[in-house]
């Protein structure tokens, strides 16, 4: 019964949600290529995140970890974030 319950709430919240809305739903464990680019156009640096690029509410800036260093990256400014998986 409770397994029922819980497969209707979660069919009842992403019935209303849009096709972006659901990718973002699903991207946790996916890797993600981040690539942080120059005024000019050119990429400064580029990483490939262990999971989800997140971005905390009132912020300009991503986070994730990268999956070469282990290390927690924020980066901000003009960002691409491209899906790998």
């Amino acid at each position: 019964m409770r397994r029922l319950a819980l497969a209707l709430v979660l069919v009842l919240t992403t019935a209303s949600c849009t096709d972006a809305e659901m990718s973002k739903l699903g991207g946790f464990g996916d890797s993600f290529k981040v690539e942080l680019l120059n005024c000019d156009g050119a990429v400064a640096r580029r990483w490939v995140s262990s999971g989800k690029v997140l971005s905390e509410a009132n912020s300009d800036g991503y986070y994730f970890k990268d999956s070469k260093s282990k290390t927690l990256i924020e980066v901000t400014g003009t960002i691409i974030i491209t899906k790998l998986n």
